[in-house]
């Protein structure tokens, strides 16, 4: 059975392909799914996607014409899938649960130490021989607050670091983490962790609870010199009321790895075309702010982990297993 996965980076190809060769043939492309690209799908038992596919109805329903009964899906955010849909229509939905958190970890780390100490314009100044350093002063994080949203596996690996940093540790979560408590993080309600905290870094899912946790009333509460950093999802900030922020002069720096409109951008070369987006073109004008294009998973350790927890969806979904990453199970 030859296996089609969808979004396949140039650097995961040979992962994907090394995992799957003692079990499935896989065929890997570089475009999306999307709309117009599922039909390509048509034969395929079992497709394999990326975090940015487009997962509606109308694609699911393209999908399982064809003949589509597994959706594997190379990620652990499913936001992007119409799961009702895909219970109807009697797919099997499944996702990777867990991949190394001290990547995502690390990443948001980068962000906020970049933009803190002015990194980008350092680095593009000097390789124009510029070696002033007007602008380009930072602040110690030693004993300042970090306020973590979110404490799961990444904010716990997010909050070890901060702690070694030596800050002061507030945390807001529906479940309290022991590890993080252990490390000295008080638990406190949203308002008080964004009016207190010098470093605000979101680790929480995307779902409806969630859409726009970061609105324009959650970003007046913060400081006016604070660090904000998201590598999560991008819908949870509403970025329309944080580039009316940024207009005021607020912030020491935004660290932004995901963006709530991303689709059908990140993960592309748009170098030479016009881009439609006035927010995100405007977000990336301003001095304080770094956008990435959703790398934070990028690296060799989690990619290998996603590309097993992968084969295991699928050698699972052949031996009608149900492991924790099934999302919607045999119908």
């Amino acid at each position: 059975m030859e296996i089609l996965a969808f979004g396949v980076q140039a650097d995961e190809k040979p992962l994907i392909e090394h995992a799957f060769r003692d079990h499935h043939e896989v065929r890997c492309l570089d475009v999306f799914l999307t709309e117009d690209t599922a039909p390509i799908a048509a034969g395929y038992e079992i497709v394999s996607t990326s975090v940015n596919a487009e997962l509606g109805g109308r694609v699911l329903e393209t999908l399982a014409a064809g003949g589509t009964r597994l959706v594997a899906q190379r990620s652990t955010g499913f936001n992007n899938i119409d799961l009702h849909v895909a219970e109807r229509l009697g797919m099997t939905v499944a996702r990777v649960s867990y991949y190394s958190p001290h990547a995502v970890a690390e990443f948001a780390w980068t962000l906020a130490l970049a933009v803190n100490r002015r990194i980008v314009r350092a680095a593009t100044r000097t390789r124009d021989f510029d070696f002033r350093l007007d602008g380009l002063m930072g602040r110690d994080l030693h004993g300042r607050t970090a306020g973590v949203i979110g404490t799961g596996k990444i904010g716990e690996a997010f909050t070890r670091i901060a702690h070694g940093f030596g800050m002061r540790l507030l945390g807001w979560d529906v479940a309290e983490n022991p590890a993080c408590m252990e490390l000295g993080m008080k638990y406190v309600h949203k308002d008080q962790l964004l009016a207190e905290s010098d470093l605000v870094s979101l680790h929480v899912p995307l779902m409806p609870q969630t859409q726009h946790l970061i609105d324009a009333a959650a970003l007046k509460a913060m400081k006016d010199d604070a660090i904000l950093v998201n590598s999560s999802r991008g819908g949870l900030i509403d970025t329309e009321a944080l580039v009316a922020e940024l207009r005021e002069g607020r912030f020491t720096g935004i660290g932004l790895d995901v963006y709530e409109s991303e689709a059908g951008l990140f993960f592309l070369d748009r170098s030479l075309e016009a881009i439609e987006d006035d927010t995100l073109a405007r977000l990336v004008t301003f001095p304080n702010v770094l956008v990435t294009s959703h790398q934070a998973y990028y690296t060799e350790d989690a990619l290998r982990q996603i590309v097993d927890a992968t084969v295991r969806n699928v050698l699972d979904y052949r031996a009608g297993r149900r492991s924790e990453n099934v999302l919607v199970p045999h119908s």
